[in-house]
């Protein structure tokens, strides 16, 4: 990489976020940014491998996914009477940096709070620093592609032989929550909802944070595979930035919810209201929650409860 990283990074992880606490960080960079071109994606649906019914709505499958090159899981809450018709509505719930497809239903009460509507809860795994995005590996495309995976392998598989219908919704938290609008962007979701989002890694302080958070919680891994330099590859941020995609939201029921009090949550309140803001210019509607509070589950879980009728209402 061109140019000079000076400075000290001194990071502090919340378990669950993806954001990174960062004293100080100068980063200086030159050179011409390439055009971005997406890498092809793969059409194959992933591979069943197991399926483990945890209790009478919890049910587990393991994937073997071709865009990953690798197994992964992801966990359901079934409807009740799942079984005797197809076409459920079904709600995304995605995970924050660290946490996996069992976070949700581990340190939040989705289960009670879903258990009498009648749809169905999809929690896959993201990676712990995946990012919902098809990692660049320096212009070379290839594993990890965890969007490919969610949308165009598990999301057609749960059609095909898991009853889920066409009606959908997401959210999620931190991490998860710049995936939920990043994912609603691309079309097929009715609600979309960000608990502590990334929802604008190109605000100040963020991409600073993305990169240590990467090369801290995800030792060995090289930040730059994920979108490259945000100097020289600009473009590769820009697409995985809902800031920068807030125009492609219209039409869909949007709720941005973060808060203040410790310096992880400051940094993601600042990147929620730069995001309401851009909406706001756009004239796309978004409901907004700005409160005092940490960047860990107590709050998400109070976030999805605030959250949840719309979502619901989304999917009628």
């Amino acid at each position: 990489m061109r140019g000079r990283m000076r400075g000290c990074l001194i990071g502090a992880f919340v378990a669950g976020g993806l954001f990174v606490l960062v004293v100080a960080v100068l980063m200086q960079g030159s050179g011409t940014a390439p055009p971005y071109r997406k890498p092809a994606e793969t059409p194959a649906l992933a591979e069943v491998i197991e399926e483990r019914r945890l209790d009478a709505r919890r049910l587990e499958l393991t994937l073997r996914s071709p865009a990953l090159g690798d197994t992964t899981k992801v966990r359901l809450l079934l409807p009740e009477g799942w079984d005797e018709r197809t076409g459920w509505p079904v709600m995304w719930l995605l995970h924050g940096g660290l946490d996996d497809h069992a976070s949700w239903t581990a340190r939040t009460d989705v289960d009670a709070l879903t258990g009498d509507d009648g749809l169905m809860v999809v929690m896959p795994d993201g990676g712990g620093c995946g990012s919902y995005s098809d990692w660049w590996n320096g212009g070379a495309g290839g594993p990890p592609r965890w969007e490919t995976y969610h949308l165009k392998e598990l999301l057609p598989l749960l059609e095909s032989r898991y009853r889920a219908g066409k009606k959908r919704v997401v959210a999620g938290y931190s991490m998860g929550g710049q995936g939920a609008m990043l994912y609603a962007a691309k079309g097929g979701f009715k609600a979309a909802a960000s608990f502590s989002g990334a929802v604008h890694i190109l605000g100040p302080g963020v991409p600073q944070a993305v990169m240590a958070g990467t090369t801290i919680g995800c030792p060995g891994t090289d930040w730059k595979r994920v979108w490259g330099d945000p100097d020289r590859q600009r473009a590769i941020w820009r697409a995985h930035n809902p800031y920068d995609q807030a125009g492609k939201l219209r039409g869909v029921r949007l709720y941005v919810a973060a808060g203040a009090g410790d310096l992880v949550e400051d940094l993601a309140g600042r990147a929620a209201r730069a995001f309401a803001g851009r909406l706001r210019e756009l004239g796309i509607p978004v409901t907004t929650h700005f409160y005092r509070g940490g960047h860990n589950h107590t709050f998400w879980q109070r976030e999805l409860r605030h959250a949840y009728p719309m979502l619901k209402r989304a999917l009628s």
